[in-house]
């Protein structure tokens, strides 16, 4: 059987995994040097890295953290797609499958911290001041 870390169970992973295998074969095409060809190829880099190390941690506070720095890498994923066409360094009709693949990537990680977020809080608690009260008049 082969080993298994925790984040690579997780289809988010898994999609941003497949995401990099798209954008690889994507930029492979371009024959532009322009800026914006290394910022999708970092931040595509950066969504399964983020997502890998939420997975690390034990705190919901920073799970969440770090699935919203995964969000955050994927829409500007997302823009960089646009900023290729707005270029005219590739069409709609090519960068389509990459949004697509985006649309869910976020998704998933949205669902993700929804769930995480319920976590966090704490149970309604009675707060009295009444024993209080009641200890400083016998103490009197």
């Amino acid at each position: 059987m082969k080993p298994r870390f925790d984040h690579e169970k997780l289809n988010v992973y898994q999609a941003s995994l497949e995401f990099i295998t798209w954008t690889t074969e994507l930029l492979a095409k371009l024959n532009s040097k322009a800026a914006v060809k290394d910022q999708l190829d970092r931040a595509s880099t950066s969504v399964p890295l983020n997502i890998t190390e939420e997975n690390g941690k034990f705190a919901i506070r920073d799970r969440c953290r770090f699935l919203d720095f995964a969000r955050g890498s994927a829409l500007e994923c997302a823009a960089c797609l646009d900023v290729l066409v707005a270029k005219k360094l590739s069409d709609e009709a090519a960068v389509r499958p990459g949004k697509e693949q985006l649309l869910e990537i976020v998704s998933m990680l949205m669902g993700l911290i929804s769930s995480l977020r319920l976590r966090i809080g704490e149970e309604p608690g009675t707060y009295s001041c009444l024993g209080e009260q009641e200890q400083e008049h016998e103490q009197e």
